[in-house]
Protein backbone atom coordinates (compact mmCIF):
# COMPACT_ATOMS: atom_id res chain seq x y z
CA UNK A 1 0.00 0.00 0.00
CA UNK A 2 1.26 3.48 -0.88
CA UNK A 3 1.46 5.94 1.98
CA UNK A 4 2.42 9.62 1.96
CA UNK A 5 3.58 10.63 5.42
CA UNK A 6 4.23 14.23 6.55
CA UNK A 7 7.55 14.56 8.35
CA UNK A 8 10.20 17.22 8.93
CA UNK A 9 8.34 19.82 6.78
CA UNK A 10 8.14 17.49 3.75
CA UNK A 11 6.15 14.43 2.68
CA UNK A 12 7.80 11.03 2.40
CA UNK A 13 6.36 8.30 0.22
CA UNK A 14 6.59 4.75 1.49
CA UNK A 15 5.30 1.32 0.62
CA UNK A 16 3.66 -0.49 3.54
CA UNK A 17 3.35 -4.26 3.77
CA UNK A 18 1.41 -5.70 6.68
CA UNK A 19 2.92 -8.33 8.93
CA UNK A 20 2.71 -9.81 12.40
CA UNK A 21 6.32 -9.28 13.49
CA UNK A 22 8.29 -6.16 14.43
CA UNK A 23 8.28 -3.10 12.18
CA UNK A 24 11.28 -2.69 9.91
CA UNK A 25 12.00 0.45 7.91
CA UNK A 26 13.81 -0.21 4.62
CA UNK A 27 16.18 2.57 3.58
CA UNK A 28 17.38 2.44 -0.05
CA UNK A 29 20.67 3.28 -1.69
CA UNK A 30 21.94 6.59 -2.98
CA UNK A 31 19.81 6.87 -6.13
CA UNK A 32 17.35 4.07 -5.37
CA UNK A 33 13.69 4.04 -4.35
CA UNK A 34 11.40 1.96 -2.15
CA UNK A 35 10.82 -0.59 -4.90
CA UNK A 36 14.48 -1.65 -4.74
CA UNK A 37 13.38 -3.90 -1.87
CA UNK A 38 10.64 -5.63 -3.86
CA UNK A 39 12.69 -8.81 -4.15
CA UNK A 40 13.12 -9.04 -0.37
CA UNK A 41 9.43 -8.42 0.32
CA UNK A 42 8.54 -11.07 -2.26
CA UNK A 43 11.01 -13.50 -0.66
CA UNK A 44 9.23 -13.33 2.68
CA UNK A 45 9.96 -10.14 4.62
CA UNK A 46 6.20 -9.68 4.62
CA UNK A 47 4.03 -11.10 6.18
CA UNK A 48 6.71 -12.19 8.67
CA UNK A 49 7.36 -8.51 9.49
CA UNK A 50 5.53 -5.20 9.28
CA UNK A 51 7.48 -3.50 6.48
CA UNK A 52 7.83 0.16 5.55
CA UNK A 53 9.99 0.80 2.46
CA UNK A 54 10.86 4.47 1.98
CA UNK A 55 11.60 6.81 -0.88
CA UNK A 56 14.18 9.09 0.73
CA UNK A 57 13.81 12.84 0.14
CA UNK A 58 14.62 13.84 -3.41
CA UNK A 59 13.96 10.34 -4.70
CA UNK A 60 10.91 8.51 -6.01
CA UNK A 61 7.54 9.95 -5.06
CA UNK A 62 8.77 11.73 -1.95
CA UNK A 63 9.09 15.51 -1.97
CA UNK A 64 12.13 16.95 -3.77
CA UNK A 65 13.09 20.05 -1.77
CA UNK A 66 15.79 22.33 -3.15
CA UNK A 67 17.96 21.84 -0.07
CA UNK A 68 18.30 19.67 3.01
CA UNK A 69 20.31 16.66 1.88
CA UNK A 70 22.66 16.11 4.80
CA UNK A 71 22.65 12.87 6.75
CA UNK A 72 21.04 14.77 9.62
CA UNK A 73 18.19 15.83 7.31
CA UNK A 74 17.60 12.25 6.18
CA UNK A 75 17.68 11.03 9.78
CA UNK A 76 15.16 13.69 10.85
CA UNK A 77 12.86 12.48 8.06
CA UNK A 78 12.97 8.91 9.37
CA UNK A 79 12.48 9.87 13.01
CA UNK A 80 9.64 12.22 12.08
CA UNK A 81 7.99 9.53 9.97
CA UNK A 82 7.92 6.96 12.76
CA UNK A 83 6.67 9.66 15.14
CA UNK A 84 3.83 10.47 12.75
CA UNK A 85 2.95 6.79 12.47
CA UNK A 86 2.97 6.39 16.26
CA UNK A 87 5.84 3.91 16.33
CA UNK A 88 8.07 4.01 19.41
CA UNK A 89 10.79 1.74 18.04
CA UNK A 90 11.59 0.20 14.66
CA UNK A 91 14.43 -1.76 13.10
CA UNK A 92 16.08 0.13 10.25
CA UNK A 93 17.39 -2.02 7.39
CA UNK A 94 19.57 0.02 5.06
CA UNK A 95 21.20 -0.85 1.75
CA UNK A 96 24.39 0.99 0.71
CA UNK A 97 23.77 4.71 1.48
CA UNK A 98 20.73 3.56 3.45
CA UNK A 99 23.04 1.37 5.51
CA UNK A 100 25.18 4.37 6.43
CA UNK A 101 22.00 6.17 7.41
CA UNK A 102 21.17 3.26 9.76
CA UNK A 103 24.53 3.80 11.51
CA UNK A 104 23.71 7.47 11.98
CA UNK A 105 20.22 6.72 13.30
CA UNK A 106 21.53 4.10 15.72
CA UNK A 107 24.31 6.36 17.01
CA UNK A 108 22.12 9.42 17.53
CA UNK A 109 18.73 7.94 18.43
CA UNK A 110 19.59 4.68 20.21
CA UNK A 111 16.30 4.53 22.11
CA UNK A 112 14.30 4.45 18.85
CA UNK A 113 16.36 1.83 17.02
CA UNK A 114 17.11 -1.16 19.30
CA UNK A 115 18.95 -3.11 16.59
CA UNK A 116 19.91 -2.37 13.00
CA UNK A 117 20.73 -4.09 9.72
CA UNK A 118 23.30 -2.68 7.31
CA UNK A 119 23.64 -4.18 3.84
CA UNK A 120 26.86 -3.48 1.91
CA UNK A 121 27.56 -0.19 3.68
CA UNK A 122 31.05 1.07 4.60
CA UNK A 123 32.17 3.11 7.59
CA UNK A 124 33.76 5.66 5.27
CA UNK A 125 33.44 6.97 1.73
CA UNK A 126 35.97 5.61 -0.75
CA UNK A 127 36.46 7.59 -4.00
CA UNK A 128 36.37 4.24 -5.81
CA UNK A 129 32.68 3.95 -4.98
CA UNK A 130 31.90 6.97 -7.16
CA UNK A 131 33.44 5.29 -10.19
CA UNK A 132 31.58 2.07 -9.40
CA UNK A 133 28.20 3.79 -9.29
CA UNK A 134 28.96 6.06 -12.25
CA UNK A 135 26.66 4.09 -14.62
CA UNK A 136 23.79 4.63 -12.17
CA UNK A 137 24.41 8.38 -11.99
CA UNK A 138 24.66 8.72 -15.77
CA UNK A 139 21.01 7.72 -16.19
CA UNK A 140 19.90 10.77 -14.21
CA UNK A 141 19.09 14.13 -15.70
CA UNK A 142 18.88 13.14 -19.38
CA UNK A 143 15.51 12.17 -20.92
CA UNK A 144 15.43 8.89 -22.82
CA UNK A 145 13.34 8.33 -25.95
CA UNK A 146 11.06 5.70 -24.39
CA UNK A 147 10.63 3.36 -21.46
CA UNK A 148 11.80 0.51 -23.67
CA UNK A 149 15.01 2.35 -24.48
CA UNK A 150 15.54 3.20 -20.82
CA UNK A 151 15.04 -0.42 -19.78
CA UNK A 152 17.42 -1.62 -22.47
CA UNK A 153 20.12 0.70 -21.13
CA UNK A 154 19.51 -0.54 -17.59
CA UNK A 155 19.83 -4.17 -18.63
CA UNK A 156 23.17 -3.37 -20.30
CA UNK A 157 24.71 -2.21 -17.02
CA UNK A 158 27.55 -4.44 -15.81
CA UNK A 159 25.78 -5.13 -12.53
CA UNK A 160 23.39 -7.65 -14.01
CA UNK A 161 25.44 -9.81 -16.37
CA UNK A 162 23.31 -12.73 -17.51
CA UNK A 163 20.66 -12.55 -14.75
CA UNK A 164 17.44 -10.59 -14.51
CA UNK A 165 14.34 -10.57 -12.35
CA UNK A 166 10.96 -8.98 -13.19
CA UNK A 167 10.96 -7.18 -9.84
CA UNK A 168 14.07 -5.27 -10.92
CA UNK A 169 12.04 -3.95 -13.83
CA UNK A 170 9.34 -2.79 -11.40
CA UNK A 171 12.02 -0.98 -9.38
CA UNK A 172 13.34 0.93 -12.39
CA UNK A 173 9.81 1.64 -13.67
CA UNK A 174 9.06 3.36 -10.36
CA UNK A 175 12.27 5.34 -10.79
CA UNK A 176 11.14 7.28 -13.87
CA UNK A 177 8.42 9.70 -14.89
CA UNK A 178 6.91 9.97 -18.36
CA UNK A 179 7.18 13.40 -19.96
CA UNK A 180 4.49 15.00 -22.13
CA UNK A 181 6.34 14.02 -25.32
CA UNK A 182 6.51 10.33 -24.32
CA UNK A 183 10.14 10.38 -23.23
CA UNK A 184 11.05 9.16 -19.76
CA UNK A 185 13.40 10.66 -17.20
CA UNK A 186 14.66 9.54 -13.81
CA UNK A 187 12.83 11.17 -10.91
CA UNK A 188 16.09 11.89 -9.07
CA UNK A 189 18.21 14.80 -10.26
CA UNK A 190 22.02 14.76 -10.50
CA UNK A 191 22.20 17.92 -8.39
CA UNK A 192 20.25 16.21 -5.62
CA UNK A 193 22.51 13.18 -5.58
CA UNK A 194 25.59 15.41 -5.62
CA UNK A 195 24.23 17.25 -2.60
CA UNK A 196 23.63 13.93 -0.82
CA UNK A 197 27.21 12.83 -1.55
CA UNK A 198 28.60 16.14 -0.29
CA UNK A 199 26.53 15.82 2.87
CA UNK A 200 27.83 12.32 3.41
CA UNK A 201 31.44 13.45 3.06
CA UNK A 202 30.94 15.97 5.88
CA UNK A 203 30.35 13.20 8.45
CA UNK A 204 33.03 11.63 10.63
CA UNK A 205 31.89 8.08 10.00
CA UNK A 206 34.49 6.52 12.26
CA UNK A 207 33.00 8.46 15.14
CA UNK A 208 29.43 7.62 14.12
CA UNK A 209 29.94 3.87 13.74
CA UNK A 210 32.01 3.66 16.93
CA UNK A 211 29.01 5.07 18.83
CA UNK A 212 26.66 2.31 17.65
CA UNK A 213 26.12 0.05 20.65
CA UNK A 214 23.07 -1.88 19.41
CA UNK A 215 23.27 -5.37 17.90
CA UNK A 216 24.11 -4.77 14.24
CA UNK A 217 23.74 -7.26 11.41
CA UNK A 218 26.31 -6.32 8.77
CA UNK A 219 25.85 -8.03 5.43
CA UNK A 220 28.54 -8.01 2.76
CA UNK A 221 27.97 -9.04 -0.86
CA UNK A 222 31.09 -10.86 -2.01
CA UNK A 223 30.67 -10.42 -5.78
CA UNK A 224 32.24 -7.70 -7.96
CA UNK A 225 30.17 -4.64 -8.79
CA UNK A 226 30.81 -2.30 -11.68
CA UNK A 227 32.84 -2.51 -14.89
CA UNK A 228 34.98 -5.61 -15.48
CA UNK A 229 37.71 -5.89 -12.87
CA UNK A 230 35.83 -3.95 -10.21
CA UNK A 231 35.93 -5.19 -6.62
CA UNK A 232 32.85 -5.70 -4.46
CA UNK A 233 31.25 -2.47 -3.25
CA UNK A 234 32.33 -3.48 0.25
CA UNK A 235 35.63 -5.40 0.04
CA UNK A 236 36.46 -7.64 2.98
CA UNK A 237 39.02 -5.26 4.46
CA UNK A 238 36.47 -2.45 4.57
CA UNK A 239 33.83 -4.76 6.03
CA UNK A 240 36.35 -5.76 8.69
CA UNK A 241 36.87 -2.07 9.45
CA UNK A 242 33.14 -1.64 10.09
CA UNK A 243 33.08 -4.72 12.31
CA UNK A 244 36.05 -3.47 14.34
CA UNK A 245 34.21 -0.23 15.16
CA UNK A 246 30.87 -1.74 16.19
CA UNK A 247 30.18 -2.73 19.78
CA UNK A 248 27.98 -5.74 18.92
CA UNK A 249 28.55 -6.79 15.30
CA UNK A 250 26.90 -9.78 13.65
CA UNK A 251 28.76 -10.07 10.34
CA UNK A 252 27.59 -12.15 7.39
CA UNK A 253 28.97 -12.55 3.85
CA UNK A 254 26.58 -13.61 1.07
CA UNK A 255 27.11 -14.72 -2.50
CA UNK A 256 26.07 -12.19 -5.11
CA UNK A 257 26.83 -8.56 -5.80
CA UNK A 258 25.54 -5.25 -4.49
CA UNK A 259 22.31 -5.58 -6.51
CA UNK A 260 21.83 -9.29 -7.03
CA UNK A 261 21.57 -10.09 -3.31
CA UNK A 262 18.31 -8.07 -3.28
CA UNK A 263 16.54 -10.03 -5.99
CA UNK A 264 15.77 -13.43 -7.46
CA UNK A 265 17.34 -16.61 -6.18
CA UNK A 266 19.72 -14.77 -3.84
CA UNK A 267 17.07 -12.78 -1.99
CA UNK A 268 15.88 -15.63 0.30
CA UNK A 269 19.30 -15.94 1.96
CA UNK A 270 19.24 -12.24 2.85
CA UNK A 271 15.64 -12.42 4.06
CA UNK A 272 16.37 -15.45 6.24
CA UNK A 273 19.32 -13.65 7.82
CA UNK A 274 17.18 -10.60 8.62
CA UNK A 275 14.32 -12.67 10.06
CA UNK A 276 16.66 -14.65 12.27
CA UNK A 277 18.37 -11.48 13.48
CA UNK A 278 15.11 -9.74 14.45
CA UNK A 279 13.72 -12.91 16.05
CA UNK A 280 11.09 -13.63 13.43
CA UNK A 281 12.86 -16.51 11.68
Amino acid sequence: MDRFVPTNSITIHCLEFEGDGPTIVLLPGLTANANSFGGLVDAGLSPALHVLALDLRGRGLSDHPESGYTIADHAADVVGLIDTLGLDTVIPVGHSFGGMLTYYLAANFPERFPRIVSIDAPAEIDPMIMSQIKPSLERLGTPVASWEAYLSAVKAQPYFGDWWDPLIEAYYRADVKTLDDGRVQARSHPETIQAVVEGTLEVDWTDVVSRVTQPTLTIRATGPYGPPGSPPILPKEKADRVISLLADPHPLALDGNHMSILFGRRAPALVNAILEFVGAG
